[in-house]
């Protein structure tokens, strides 16, 4: 661990492995393979992974929910296992599912979790949390009387009440209509701006692409890639030139039968490699076909190609 408290990652697992033990109906399953992840922080991470991937493991391991096999977990620093306590004030949990106390108000449900955690009444932030999340005008209904997306928000309003320096968000918006959504990002953008780390796990990768700034992908618990968003998205250099000409295509010229291409509605899409092709010469080769151009693009892979590769392609890393 650095001597600078700076430079202590917000998250840190070494060789952290879990094993659920065999049962009457089931084999011993190996959930987690001793993954190693160092998560920055104040950053904004993406964990991603399809469905038994092994995030949620993970990320129960961190909250105290689930007990690991071996290897080491951190938390700002403090082990979760010789520093209990520390490790468990330094971070907020919001689940994916919800499940709460319905016979408490949201303003009650919020006391009651900082006392949890031991924050004195002076120090406690319940009505600005809950007029941040907009749950004022809630702040004396009965939980059982908010709306799912409400609720969804109360969640998060729990998981801030001891103002931790990390935030997990265990898919925050499955369910959530768009205006939520986008208001729930404006206010972990606003966290994150104040020094927060948010950690987040969601299965819309446009989420993940538009808002975290470095992206680690979890596979049959093994992490497959661990790099800055940039980073992931120049993995894959092909590209592709579609181009609409003047009159409907309905067979490819002769001209163009050496190169990676098809019709596609009438058009032409030519798949080149990003560095190996110039589109200049692909666009002269069309020219010289014989072919008038009326239009054209280029597409780029986002996202969710790079994780449909990395996690059911037949050349996923390791």
């Amino acid at each position: 661990m650095s001597d600078n408290p700076q430079d202590t990652p917000a998250i840190e697992l070494i060789a952290l492995k879990k094993t659920y033990a065999a049962t009457k109906k089931a084999e011993a399953k190996t959930a987690l393979h001793g993954i190693d992840l160092t998560i920055p922080r104040g950053s904004i991470f993406g964990l991603l992974g399809p469905n038994g991937a092994g995030k949620s493991t993970a990320i129960n391991i961190l909250a105290g929910l689930v007990n690991k096999t071996s290897g080491t977990a951190r938390i700002m620093g403090y082990d979760i296992d010789a520093q209990t306590r520390q490790a468990r004030a330094s971070i907020g949990i919001v689940p994916q599912e919800i499940a709460m106390d319905v016979f408490f108000t949201p303003f009650q449900a919020l006391e009651l979790q900082a006392g949890y955690y031991g924050v004195p009444k002076s120090e406690r932030r319940s009505e600005e949390i809950l007029a941040a999340l907009g749950l004022s005008d809630k702040r004396d209904a009965y939980v059982r009387q908010l709306s799912g997306g409400m609720k969804r928000r109360l969640l998060i309003a729990k998981a801030l009440v001891h103002n931790p320096p990390v935030l997990i968000l265990d898919e925050p918006t499955a369910g959530v209509d768009i205006e939520l959504r986008r208001q729930l990002w404006a206010y972990v953008q606003e966290l994150h701006e104040r020094g927060t780390t948010i950690i987040l796990t969601t299965h819309y990768l446009e989420e993940a692409e538009a808002l975290c700034d470095r992206i680690a992908i979890i596979h049959e618990g093994r992490i497959v890639a661990n790099e800055s968003k940039d980073s992931l998205l120049s993995r894959m250099d092909k590209r592709m030139l579609v181009i609409t000409p003047t009159e409907t295509l309905t067979s490819m010229p002769p001209a163009l039968s050496g190169l990676d291409a098809q019709i596609d509605d009438g058009n032409l899409v030519i798949t080149y490699q990003k560095g190996s092709d110039s589109v200049t010469g692909l666009l002269n080769q069309v020219k010289d076909a014989g072919l008038s151009i009326a239009d054209l693009r280029t597409d780029q892979p986002d996202l969710e190609d790079i994780f449909l590769q990395l996690t059911y392609g037949s050349d996923v890393a390791t």
